[in-house]
């Protein structure tokens, strides 16, 4: 699966790809297949602090812009990692940005593991959650089990672009309360009053793996192709 991820990274317009990680077997593994490593502390909460580690060591600018492609999106359009760095590019007061993408079931709305976004009228992020949000009160009068409308519901994408002074600001904070409550790193950034802009995607994304159910969708979707793009 990391394969696939890096060499869906590889098609797009990025002037480095670097894995970092903490386990010494993903390095192994990165490696093996020609990626570049960078080895991290084990300590930290979230990819967040993790990625605010190689802009250390690497000495980045705060200027800089870095995606954080998470290795459990195998199937991210090249399209959409150009595009969360393209919002930063092109609102030069913004620190971070992501994406979302319309939510298309009932389904899809209701599971804990599709993470759901709202945002303001300027396509700023109000908040993230793993409860279907919004919640359209008068479509389910009968309680929850009753609900049966998800209009203007955004799936959020995994994938974060930062400015790389924000990202080192971020880091800096102690994880938040709501953070550890929902485990979504990005409720940090909203709850210490940052702001995030969320960009709806060009082109919907492939599924992402978060239970073992979806590791073999995904994987049955890999296997359909005769080898990772680009290798």
């Amino acid at each position: 699966m990391l394969q696939w991820v890096h060499a869906r990274a590889r098609q797009s317009r990025a002037e480095e790809i670097l894995i970092a990680t903490d386990d010494a077997r993903i390095a192994q593994a990165a490696t093996g297949f020609g990626a570049q490593v960078v080895q991290t502390s084990d300590a930290h909460p979230s990819a967040t602090d993790r990625i605010a580690e190689v802009a250390w060591q690497r000495c980045w600018s705060d200027t800089d812009i870095v995606v954080n492609l998470q290795g459990d999106e195998p199937l991210m359009p090249a399209a959409l990692i150009e595009q969360s760095a393209e919002l930063l590019e092109q609102d030069l007061e913004a620190g971070m940005a992501t994406l979302g993408s319309p939510i298309a079931t009932l389904a899809e709305f209701l599971d804990p593991n599709v993470v759901k976004v709202v945002r303001d009228g300027a396509g700023r992020a109000l908040y993230f959650s793993r409860a279907p949000i919004p919640w359209d009160r008068d479509a389910a009068s009968a309680g929850p089990a009753s609900q049966r409308s998800f209009a203007g519901a955004l799936r959020h994408i995994g994938i974060y672009a930062y400015r790389v002074g924000t990202l080192r600001r971020i880091a800096a904070l102690a994880p938040s309360p709501l953070e550890r409550t929902e485990k979504l790193e990005q409720l940090r950034v909203l709850e210490n009053g940052l702001t995030i802009l969320v960009g709806q995607a060009r082109e919907s994304p492939g599924p992402d793996v978060n239970t073992p159910a979806d590791l073999e969708r995904v994987r049955a979707l890999c296997e359909a192709d005769a080898a990772p793009p680009h290798l």
